[in-house]
């Protein structure tokens, strides 16, 4: 079955912003606009469509990354609406990895916001061209021209107007197209359907053509052709001018700024042309490269449906009705469903019995899709998040998704001892969905804890368990993910010998341990020559070595940012094992961190706080209270800004005390940004403690 639309008419995009920028109203309209739904979904109502959960109509927030499929122009585009809350940035993660293009939404009033900047960074590390929405430019205090300079200076971006606001705050009424050189306009009475196209008024005119200078000043400085007619005086085509803003979206080299208002209706349509023009097709994107296990080479697979079949599994959702539903971008080739895919990373092959095209949680059947298509699979019992999906004939493995580790930590179990079982199962289910979601159980205690990446992630988490398993629970207080490392640099040697009558076990190594920056985990090197340690032996060696990092010799939490470099040892050609070498490094990597002057890190967070100036000096005062460090204070919209530095030990509750303090009139956010060494006094306070709760 031959595919509906060329695939040059298709746009794979993600909506992503710092929370509450406007993301899901803006895809509500979107969604409205393009006749997918016949009522617009408020956010503020509870209604919106791919706020679907129950808690994120609740909260007004979105949780999970929902994805949909609509028409605009005879082309097709599908839709991610990522979370904007740091807790949920593996949402983030996972959607811009399989993404072509995006839609940064920022607040007209707030500007760059903290999770503007994490979700750009995120951005720029799968270099995913982007298009920029200035929204709520009918607010008090909005400033289309501020949001632009802060895009410049704290994203390091060349945001470049292509629309400019006709009027603003209130008096907001549409856009001024610079590339058209026209002014559209709002009625507001069909909500936003329709819009009228005229001249620019005069007293915007001046205005109008400096911006459309600069503009074009962009487009030339790369397009010799262009360059050529500018110099010489020539006018550029509007048509012109779109294919240059085009051809420098797609090499990054600027950002294209549009503005409206998603609440007021206004300025969508455009925005949706905006996706057409500038975003790129699968068809623009380069190559995919991937190793092939079986020849053990580099391949590329191109975005052509004649390929052999390529797709990445980004996403494991749990639906009451269905089962597990796996979501995968197809990169190249064409999947029908009842057929096999191979699945390298599991080494097997699994039967594909549905595929699924989703709108948020509401599903159509699909018989065949193609490259570019974004869909979902039922049938997948093994597949996790990351893993590739492909040809059985032609295998190949793309580059995975990397996530960050969870720095919260708590105690669960369930109320009655019947449902341990179920409380059990329902965690692996959640696990399963949730790469930053890890569940383990505590030696000493035999509890078992679950971590994440923040209080609210833990929350809905064990929310979810009770309104979607039916599972009631008890939950401890947070505990913090402290690590371990080393300050100094030694040399250690580990012996395991054993002779019980028959054959023995004999290993030794010599291993050199060093400390590595902040964030750098584990970095395992073999320098051994001339066989002192035989080849087969050196993956028993990094095994013994990762399992002795996952408990420190302080207070058993995990090591870090440890460089192990394997240099020596010696082996018996009859007694020595797999076995012996591991226990050996296991050995080594002990006695070597004891002598290594061994510290205990905790995570720090990146604390923004927006306070109205009457409340500065308490929310400063209380964040010094907690080992916070001031790095900076801005001023933005009659509101302060304080930038700040704090143990993640010390931000429990912070929200509460926030509100009481500025009686509820400040908001903050928070991010891990690194791990730190715990002053001395505190961290002798962690070890007394460590033995009577459970560890991160």
């Amino acid at each position: 079955m031959p595919r509906e639309l060329p695939l040059e008419r298709t746009r794979n995009i993600g909506i992503m912003a710092h929370i509450d920028a406007g993301k899901t109203t803006v895809t509500e309209r979107i969604l409205y606009y393009t006749g997918k739904t016949y009522k617009m979904g408020e956010v503020h109502e509870g209604t919106a469509e791919m706020d679907w959960m129950d808690q994120e109509k609740e909260r007004g927030i979105t949780i999970t990354s929902a994805a949909t499929t609509c028409s605009w122009r005879d082309h097709r585009i599908n839709i991610i609406d990522t979370p904007g809350h740091v807790d949920f940035t593996a949402e983030v993660e996972r959607s811009l990895r399989v993404l072509d293009g995006a839609i940064a939404i920022f607040c007209a009033v707030g500007g760059v916001e903290p999770q503007s900047e994490t979700v750009w960074r995120q951005a720029d590390r799968y270099q995913i061209p982007r298009i920029a929405y200035v929204n709520k430019m009918d607010r008090v205090g909005a400033d289309f021209f501020g949001a632009c300079k802060m895009m410049k200076e704290r994203l390091g971006a060349n945001a470049v107007p292509i629309q400019l606001p006709l009027k603003a705050r209130e008096d907001f009424i549409g856009v001024i197209d610079l590339v058209r050189m026209k002014a559209i306009i709002w009625s507001g009475q069909d909500f936003g359907v329709t819009y009228e196209t005229t001249s620019i008024p005069p007293n915007s005119l001046s205005q109008a053509k400096e911006y459309r200078e600069r503009l074009i000043e962009v487009i030339v400085e790369h397009n010799e052709k262009l360059l050529e007619r500018y110099l010489e005086g020539r006018g550029i085509t509007p048509q012109e001018l779109m294919q240059g803003i085009r051809v420098a979206t797609l090499a990054s080299r600027m950002i294209p700024v549009l503005c409206g208002s998603a609440l007021k209706n206004k300025g969508i349509q455009l925005l949706l042309n905006g996706v057409l023009d500038y975003l790129p097709a699968p068809s623009d994107v380069p190559a995919i490269r991937g190793f092939n296990p079986k020849s053990e080479r580099w391949e590329e697979r191109r975005s052509r449906d004649g390929e052999p079949f390529a797709a990445l599994a980004f996403k494991i959702a749990t639906d009451p009705y269905v089962g597990k539903l796996t979501f995968f971008r197809v990169y190249s080739g064409a999947l029908r469903s009842g057929s096999y895919i191979y699945n390298p990373a599991l080494g097997r092959r699994e039967r594909i019995n549905r595929i699924l095209e989703v709108h948020a949680n509401k599903r159509q059947e699909r018989q065949e899709v193609y490259a570019g298509d974004i869909a979902a699979a039922i049938g997948m019992k093994k597949t996790s998040t990351g893993d590739t999906l492909c040809d059985p004939s032609h295998p190949i493995v793309l580059e995975a998704i990397r996530f960050p580790q969870p720095v919260v930590s708590v105690a669960i179990e369930s109320e009655t001892k019947a449902e341990e079982e179920k409380l059990a199962s329902s965690l692996a289910k959640l696990a399963e969905e949730d790469p930053t979601f890890k569940i383990n159980t505590d030696p000493e205690t035999v509890q078992t804890i679950i971590s994440g990446m923040g209080e609210l992630h833990l929350e809905i988490l064990v929310e979810r368990l009770r309104r979607e398993f039916k599972v009631k629970t008890r939950v401890s207080k947070p505990q913090v993910a402290y690590r371990e490392s080393i300050k100094q640099k030694v040399v250690s040697e580990g012996k395991f010998i054993h002779q019980t009558g028959g054959r023995g076990q004999y290993g030794h190594v010599c291993l050199k341990l060093e400390p590595l920056p902040p964030g750098q985990g584990l970095k395992f090197i073999n320098e051994v020559v001339g066989g002192a340690v035989p080849r087969e032996y050196i993956p028993a060696v990094k095994r013994g070595v990762v399992e002795a990092m996952a408990d420190g010799v302080l207070a058993g939490y995990p090591l870090a940012d440890i460089k192990v470099t394997l240099y020596d040892g010696t082996y018996h050609p009859v007694d020595s094992s797999e076995l012996a070498f591991e226990m050996a490094a296991r050995m080594a990597l002990k006695d070597g961190v004891r002598k290594a002057e061994p510290v205990l890190l905790e995570p720090i967070m990146s604390v923004d706080v927006i306070v109205p100036p009457a409340y500065m000096g308490a929310v400063i005062d209380d964040l010094t209270s907690r080992r916070g460090t001031i790095v900076k204070i801005d001023s933005k919209a009659g509101s302060r800004v304080i930038q700040a530095e704090a143990p993640l030990a010390e931000m429990f509750g912070y929200a509460t005390n926030l509100r009481s303090a500025t009686q509820g009139r400040a908001t903050y956010s928070m991010e891990f940004i690194r791990y730190q060494e715990v002053p001395e006094r505190i961290s002798d306070e962690i070890m007394g403690r460590v033995q009577g709760g459970p560890r991160g």
